[in-house]
């Protein structure tokens, strides 16, 4: 583990100038929270624009991390600038996806008494006992294992967690700030780097006076009481003995150190696309290739067919896809008795619910057909774009219903050229914790690289389609294709440049 010592002070070169400034002559605004939800979860740099809630980084060819995230751990006292810090280590850092944890989410609910201690700032919250660690560590290790998790947010004018937690996704990076970073052991085994704030006391209490009064709406009599009381009592016997092994630095000089060091532990990682010259892996299904399947081919893929026969023939084809890929789905001998009063020896679904999840837009014109032969189905949806600027997928939208990781999931996209789209897809499911071979993948006509790169990530996935092409060409269109199906089917004008995985419809 590495540690590092920032020094932070008043001058002109510190990182205290870069703090807002208070006018007094301007309503303040208040956050209430320990999410400011007022603001997007984003940081945009000179460089590029970084998810500082997180989004699921890219995996390796085995659909999973090469290396679990790197933590970072942010440690000082009350107002010691930890926030600052993190932001300008996440500037320089230039990684697109990280994730920035605070401990003030993590604060315990308080009981009636305790509430009415807090009220008359009587309730000591710099001590380590008013945060819930067991939670944090479970959060922490899921985070660092590239997992989702549901984040509290904690409400400072209620003293309580907030209804509506707040979902967060794994990263490359997690920063985890707060001024008991270092005070349990266990979640000091999670860390990869450690940092302590140094701040001067006067500076940290100038700066709790304007961070309490302007954004938590108290006065600064109670202020100063819970000061005295409480956090600095609370940072001589907690806080500060955690420096006293970690090296000093200049601001600048050991952030650069900091981020030279997380670079050189973070490793590159891209999409596979190897085992193209291999045989069809077996956990492919493809339907029978009939005179009536292959004849609706024909229709559909005819350029010169009509947005009615278009959309009429597909839907016949999703039909016919889902009804096998149901054939999928474990089973158990029932027995019912016939109005015959004679025994059948029959089948019924052996789970506990059916859930389909459409990757928008495309995929989301299989759901009538999904819905028509599973009855009361729960659908999900998620749409994958590509960033123009880097060529990667990012994750946009997300809804899917609650308690899935228990289900069996459909998931449906109707062309699958690279398999980009769908791994990440994939791995969206994997973090909610769907069992990976609980996931079926269904699409019209994917191309052989699609059904190597799904497979070769994901093995426990069952892929099935209604068709195999051989080819992706240089733009990454399916040869021979069936053009862009979302533009087909809703009638909308390709581009010059259409794809099977344009913005619009984002199926790799």
């Amino acid at each position: 583990m590495s540690c590092f010592l920032i020094c932070s002070g008043g001058g002109e070169g510190s990182l205290d100038r870069l703090l807002p400034s208070v006018s007094t002559g301007l309503s303040p605004r208040k956050r209430t929270t320990s999410q400011c939800k007022s603001e997007p979860p984003l940081l945009r740099t000179s460089k590029r624009t970084i998810y500082t809630a997180g989004r699921p980084p890219w995996y390796n060819e085995h659909g999973t991390q090469s290396k679990e995230a790197f933590v970072i751990g942010l440690c000082g006292g009350s107002a010691s600038g930890k926030t600052t810090v993190a932001r300008k280590i996440i500037e320089a850092l230039d990684v697109p996806w990280v994730v920035l944890l605070s401990m003030d989410s993590f604060y315990k609910v308080l009981s009636p008494e305790q509430q009415a201690m807090a009220a008359s700032n009587d309730y000591n919250f710099d001590h380590p006992d008013a945060f819930d660690f067991d939670l944090l560590t479970h959060t922490l290790r899921k985070l660092k294992q590239g997992k989702s998790v549901k984040i509290p947010v904690y409400d400072f004018t209620t003293h309580g967690r907030q209804k509506d937690w707040k979902t967060v996704y794994g990263a490359s990076v997690i920063i985890f700030e707060g001024i008991m970073a270092f005070a349990d052991k266990e979640l000091l085994q999670l860390l990869d780097m450690k940092i302590f704030v140094d701040t001067d006391s006067d500076i940290r209490l100038v700066r709790r006076l304007r961070r309490d009064i302007t954004e938590r709406g108290r006065d600064i009599e109670g202020v100063i009481k819970q000061y005295n009381k409480f956090v600095k009592p609370a940072f001589e016997q907690y806080i500060e003995p955690t420096m006293s092994f970690l090296p000093s630095g200049g601001n600048m000089v050991a952030i650069d150190l900091i981020v030279q060091h997380v670079h050189s532990q973070l490793e590159e990682v891209t999409l596979a696309s190897a085992h193209q010259a291999q045989p069809l892996p077996q956990t492919l299904s493809v339907l029978e290739s009939t005179p009536q399947v292959r004849g609706m081919h024909t229709i559909i893929r005819n350029k010169e067919t009509s947005r009615d026969e278009f959309i009429f023939y597909s839907k016949r084809l999703m039909r016919l896809l889902i009804e096998r890929a149901l054939s999928f789905l474990p089973s158990q001998v029932h027995i019912v008795q016939t109005p015959q009063g004679e025994d059948y020896e029959g089948k019924t679904f052996h789970g506990k619910r059916i859930t389909g999840v459409s990757i928008l837009r495309a995929g989301e014109t299989m759901e009538p057909a999904l819905r028509a032969v599973c009855k009361d189905v729960r659908i999900g949806k998620i749409l994958i774009q590509t960033n123009q600027d880097t060529g990667e997928p990012e994750l946009h939208y997300l809804r899917l219903p609650k308690d899935i990781s228990e289900d069996h999931v459909i998931l449906m996209d109707c062309t699958v050229s690279t398999g980009a789209a769908a791994m990440m897809a994939v791995r969206v499911l994997l973090d909610h914790d769907v069992q990976e071979d609980k996931i079926l993948l269904v699409s019209l006509l994917m191309a052989e690289m699609g059904v190597h790169s799904v497979a070769y990530a994901f093995p426990q996935v069952k892929i099935i389609t209604t068709a195999v092409d051989k080819k992706v060409n240089d733009l990454f269109h399916i040869i021979p294709g069936i053009g862009n199906f979302g533009d087909r089917y809703f009638g909308t004008d390709a581009p010059p440049d259409w794809s099977d995985e344009d913005m619009d419809e984002p199926s790799y």
